[in-house]
């Protein structure tokens, strides 16, 4: 399993500090996630947060965009470093151009959706992407209660992307611990998003390990 510590959790005030804690913990990736008050009912930060961020770590950065009209910023986040981006399919009528872009600029592209969003809204783009982010709480706050119900569209899109022989990766989002990992694995996740779980553990590097080898 793929581990990336979502910083929505970290304590702000000393984020290089934490960002370095994760690190030596063990995190493949750090987890951004971007919220701009429209498509979801907060406030994170944007492009600048991200470039500083990026020169805090080696790590590559994994920006989540819970945003309107995703298409017109995905060339700052990039300029700001992002090496993964996701995009929610709820939030742009421009899937096929957004993902051309982020295709065309070498980045690892992701579309995400929402609890209520059924999967077959983006099964035609599954073999042009390189993972789905699948939203077990509602996006725009963190620190919610997993939604086990999601466990099933997990599983559709697994199957669905093993009938197809399909490479692109599933990441989960939302409520993730040590209780519901070994569940998501086993549903079909390859990749999990945790921040609550990581950042308020006393043991990071042990909340990375309960992560990471969850049973399948």
């Amino acid at each position: 399993m793929i581990v990336a510590p979502s910083i929505i959790a970290a304590d702000f005030s000393q984020l290089q500090k934490e960002i370095k804690k994760v690190e030596k913990a063990g995190a493949d990736l750090l987890h951004l996630d971007v919220m701009d008050g429209v498509f979801v009912p907060n406030l994170t930060f944007g492009p600048m947060m991200v470039e500083a961020i990026n020169k805090m770590t080696d790590l590559e950065l994994d920006v989540h965009l819970m945003i309107a009209k995703p298409e017109k910023y995905l060339g700052v986040f990039i300029d700001a470093g992002a090496d993964w981006i996701s995009f929610h399919a709820e939030a742009s009528n421009k899937t096929d151009k957004c993902i051309r872009f982020i295709r065309n600029h070498k980045k690892k592209v992701g579309l995400a959706i929402s609890p209520g969003t059924p999967l077959r809204k983006l099964t035609k783009y599954l073999a042009k992407i390189d993972f789905i982010l699948i939203m077990t709480v509602n996006p725009g706050f963190y620190g919610q209660k997993f939604m086990p119900e999601i466990l099933k569209k997990i599983s559709e899109a697994k199957s669905w992307l093993v009938r197809h022989h399909l490479p692109c990766s599933i990441q989960v989002d939302g409520g993730i611990s040590h209780k519901n990992a070994e569940d998501v694995a086993r549903a079909g996740a390859d990749i999990v998003v945790a921040g609550a779980s990581i950042f308020k553990s006393r043991d990071y590097k042990r909340a990375v390990h309960d992560l990471r080898c969850s049973k399948v």
